[in-house]
Order: structure tokens, then C-alpha cells, then sequence
């Protein structure tokens, strides 16, 4: 098994790591928005930090994944041409890189602030939704 495809494993299988994370998060943050008159808990600063941490794991991996492969010959005009590899090679990267930016500065505000404001509210759903866009569904759960 060659670098690349432990990298491939490892990213897949922290995928579905990341998407439990998301949807607690998501719970937490709608539990909070709503349930709790904007009181931050714990359990929302607890997976907003996980998932966050994740969301950066997630990211270095592709990072490599991505340099490795156009370290192998990949022509960026054929990517551009190609809608499959296109996702695979630009969208999915660009997305994936601002959800975890985001992310990252939701945790910032959860964790200083004792309420949460909807600018973090929107911030967080911006984040799941880019997410969410962004993840190929189809190559981990196949179809």
C-alpha cells in the first residue's frame, strides 16, 4: 500500500468521524439558539471545538492528498474541462478550506462569548451547508 492510498484511507474514514461531529454540532447549535435563550454550554463548545479540530485534520490531509497527486503530472486544464474532476480538484478543496475557516472562527466566538449572536449562528449553518455541498457522498457511501 503506497502513501497515497493510506492518506485516501485515512481521509475517508475520518469522514465519517466529521460528519457525526457536524451533526452534533448542528444539534447543538439549534439546541442552544433555541433551547437554552443563546446560553453557550458545554456541549456546544465541546463539539464545535471537536469538529473544528477535524475539519483542520480533514483539510491537511486533502492538502497532501491534492499536492500529491499534481506532484504526479495533472494537467490543470484537463481539470477545469472535467466537471467530475473539477469538484474533485477545486470545489471540493476551496469549499472544504472555508467551512474549516469558518468553523474555526465559531469556535473563537462559542468559546469567549457566553450567549451566542446570530452571526454565529449563520456562520456555523454556512459552514454545515459548505460542507455539506462540498463532501462527495456519492465515493464514501457509494452509489
Amino acid at each position: 500500500m503506497d502513501f497515497y492510498n493510506i492518506l485516501l484511507n485515512a481521509h475517508k474514514g475520518f469522514a465519517y468521524l466529521e460528519i457525526l461531529l457536524v451533526t452534533l454540532f448542528v444539534i447543538a447549535l439549534l439546541a442552544t439558539m433555541f433551547g437554552f435563550s443563546g446560553k453557550v454550554n458545554n456541549f456546544l463548545k465541546k463539539t464545535t471545538l471537536f469538529a473544528m479540530i477535524f475539519f483542520h485534520i480533514q483539510f491537511v490531509l486533502g492538502i497532501i492528498m491534492l499536492i500529491t497527486t499534481f506532484s504526479n503530472g495533472l494537467n490543470m486544464g484537463e481539470v477545469m474541462k472535467n466537471p467530475a474532476l473539477r469538484f474533485q480538484y477545486v470545489e471540493h478543496p476551496f469549499s472544504m478550506l472555508i467551512a474549516a475557516v469558518l468553523m474555526t472562527i465559531v469556535n473563537k466566538k462559542v468559546k469567549t462569548n457566553p450567549t451566542i449572536s446570530l452571526a454565529v449562528v449563520i456562520m456555523g449553518l454556512i459552514a454545515v451547508g459548505l460542507f455539506a455541498f462540498a463532501f462527495p457522498w456519492t465515493r464514501v457511501f457509494g452509489a
